[in-house]
């Protein structure tokens, strides 16, 4: 049989929720930078896009055989200025902190074993490797955000094919425009001159 809960339950029971929600409960203008990185038992890999969390489902086997695939490439001849790095968050803005798969960043802003963060100005390089889970924050939401915060070059990463390989679109920004250009879809070798020297087998995947 039902009862009716009085407002002094209610607000009890509110309380308690707030004392202990069971996930993170945002503030009423989102989430913050700040706000983000001070968040404990976050589930690993989480995201502040637009004030909000989001959370990173179980990947397919591809998204990990491209990230190697393309971090070993990236490495290969990688200069001196520069760092290869993966699943590091990226502070875009006051409300958007993604982590893109690969990125290329300066050596000095690379820091020390306990850097958690890259600034937007760091970065050269971020790639996206597709997943079913987040198709459009990886195709539309990031590109966008990137390179308005800036970031000079993109990649964009999908399963294409009978053998399931990587085709990888590259983009350039436009930084009057602060929009992305496409510079090329590559499906068999990602063999490019910007952001350096990079030639990457793709077809190498079926090896791995």
């Amino acid at each position: 049989m039902g009862g009716t809960m009085t407002a002094e339950a209610q607000s009890e029971a509110s309380q308690l929720r707030r004392a202990n929600p069971r996930w993170p409960v945002p503030p009423p203008d989102g989430y913050t930078v700040d706000d983000f990185f001070t968040l404990d038992d976050l589930p690993p890999h989480t995201e502040l896009i637009d004030g909000s969390l989001v959370f990173v489902s179980p990947q397919r086997e591809f998204h990990t055989l491209a990230m190697y695939l393309l971090e070993q490439g990236l490495r290969q001849h990688v200069p001196n200025g520069l760092r290869v790095r993966r699943e590091m968050a990226v502070v875009l803005s006051k409300r958007n902190v993604p982590e893109p798969d690969l990125l290329v960043v300066t050596a000095s802003a690379d820091g020390n074993q306990r850097t958690t963060r890259y600034e937007a100005a760091d970065v050269l390089l971020a790639v996206e490797v597709v997943s079913p889970d987040s198709e459009d924050r990886d195709r539309d939401t990031k590109p966008h955000k990137y390179a308005a915060a800036g970031i000079k070059h993109f990649w964009l990463v999908e399963m294409t094919g009978e053998n399931d390989r990587p085709m990888v679109i590259t983009y350039e920004l436009d930084p009057v425009n602060k929009t992305y250009v496409s510079t090329g879809v590559h499906h068999d070798r990602l063999k490019l001159s910007a952001p350096y020297d990079i030639d990457i087998d793709l077809t190498a995947i079926d090896e791995l």
